[in-house]
């Protein structure tokens, strides 16, 4: 929970260096002087301290469930496949390569959101969708894993079969999670104390450990073993984020695509902080990791690019890459809440609800109708189509993009050859289209075994 101070004018946050982790890291220590971005946060919010305190919710909530007037939500995008938290039940929808969408060996395709079954316990509070796999983590904090194991990213020992159903990673029982992050052919695990760990391919050092060997069980990384606390992470296609609660972004991995943001396409085999940030006394709050560029969040609402700039992925108006992050001057007089990096698309959140979007159209997965399904948009654009909603969490992935609102509402756009956006009668689509998912999920609900 966000700290609130009760003053005598009504609630206001305390006056501490934010943290979006839930345990306060000055506890028992001298506090520090009040941050100078929390007066530009509040300004920027225009003086509001309600404004401020959505803010903070939203970044909270950007990495995990979001709380609508329908429940609470979480929406995830792989390849051809989407996942979708909806009051701690999972749902999924597209193809079912390698087992991703949990529904069993028989299941190939599902061509509307079916509830996926997970012990009669469990409920579901955070979820990653990667190419080939997935993983969950519930209430109380065990982390299931299902999909393609070849590269033992599942996390089950030494077993390379395919996962057909979300399985609990055994090497974790006793240690209470609550985040999950999905490369290419590893995950990341973050626990409720802020430490991380790893497992599946190592080919680059993506799993932080000073090596290359590959992992077949979840290991921790050291480094974060003590303060600073990790509150987020994210996972590319072969690297890796963590954010620490001063705002610090630690990277490792594969820099082939500039994504650690070091200045070099050196890869890091161990956690290594991005020292642009630092030295610009930039406080990271979130980070998303593409297949080819990165994105970050900072505490004032500021958003910054870094990587290979093709289409127009960095939202600098050209194609040029870049070494290290970059703020986006267009959206300076934005409060971003969420940002999301995939396949050469980047979208935005505001603390208004809106959408914004730059890159790769990718079969129309960026959402503007007037505009053919390979253009590129080469400067953020708010999505038109979605001003009428309050658009809560946003997640794309390799040709398709599914948004939640405020009030439950789901929209999809982009490919639907393989049923990705939920809906069967379409083949695809540049606007986003309402997901009538509510229905048929309490008809199946209903009609799955409890077990």
């Amino acid at each position: 929970m966000i700290p609130i101070d009760p003053g005598p004018r009504g609630p206001r946050l305390r006056p501490l260096t934010w943290a979006p982790a839930a345990v306060d890291p000055w506890r028992g220590r001298r506090r520090p002087a009040r941050s100078p971005s929390r007066n530009c946060r509040a300004t920027s919010c225009g003086g509001s301290w309600k404004k401020v305190l959505r803010f903070l919710q939203s970044v909270e909530q950007s990495s995990g469930t979001v709380e609508t007037s329908s429940g609470s939500m979480q929406v995830a995008t792989g390849r051809y496949h989407t996942l979708l938290v909806h009051d701690s039940s999972v749902y999924s929808c597209g193809s079912s390569l390698c087992g991703v969408l949990g529904h069993g060996p028989d299941t190939t395709r599902c061509a509307a959101f079916s509830r996926v079954s997970f012990p009669s316990l469990s409920r579901v509070i955070n979820i990653s969708a990667s190419h080939n796999h997935a993983a969950f983590v519930t209430e109380s904090g065990e982390v299931f894993t299902c999909g393609d194991n070849s590269s033992l990213c599942c996390g089950h020992g030494e077993v390379g079969r395919t996962i057909f159903r979300p399985t609990q990673v055994e090497a974790l029982k006793g240690v209470s999670c609550k985040q999950v992050a999905t490369g290419l052919s590893f995950t990341v695990i973050l626990t409720r104390n802020g430490q991380v760990y790893t497992c599946g391919s190592n080919t680059h050092g993506q799993l932080g450990h000073g090596d290359t060997i590959d992992r077949a069980t979840p290991k921790i990384i050291e480094l974060f073993e003590g303060p600073p606390q990790v509150v987020q992470i994210a996972a590319g296609a072969s690297y890796t984020f963590a954010v620490t609660d001063d705002g610090t972004v630690h990277s490792f991995g594969s820099c082939t695509n500039f994504c650690l943001g070091h200045g070099d396409q050196h890869d890091e085999l161990r956690p290594r902080a991005i020292q642009s940030f630092k030295r610009r006394n930039i406080h990271v709050v979130r980070v998303s990791a593409g297949d080819e560029h990165a994105v970050a969040l900072d505490a004032l609402g500021h958003v910054y690019t870094w990587g290979r700039g093709y289409c127009g992925a960095l939202g600098h108006g050209d194609e040029n890459d870049k070494t290290s992050p970059e703020l986006i001057c267009s959206l300076k007089n934005q409060v971003a809440v969420q940002v999301c990096a995939r396949k050469r698309k980047t979208f935005v959140l505001t603390a208004e609800g809106s959408v914004y979007a730059f890159g790769w159209m990718g079969y129309g997965s960026l959402g503007f109708p007037d505009r053919g399904s390979s253009d590129k948009v080469m400067k953020p654009r708010v999505l038109e189509s979605l001003r009428d909603h309050y658009v809560s969490q946003i997640s794309t992935g390799l040709y398709h993009t599914v948004a939640v609102t405020n009030k439950g509402i789901v929209f999809g756009f982009g490919d639907n050859e393989r049923a990705q956006l939920g809906n069967e009668y379409i083949r695809g689509c540049l606007k986003p289209t309402e997901i009538m998912f509510q229905k048929s999920m309490e008809d199946i609900a209903i009609a799955a075994p409890s077990g």
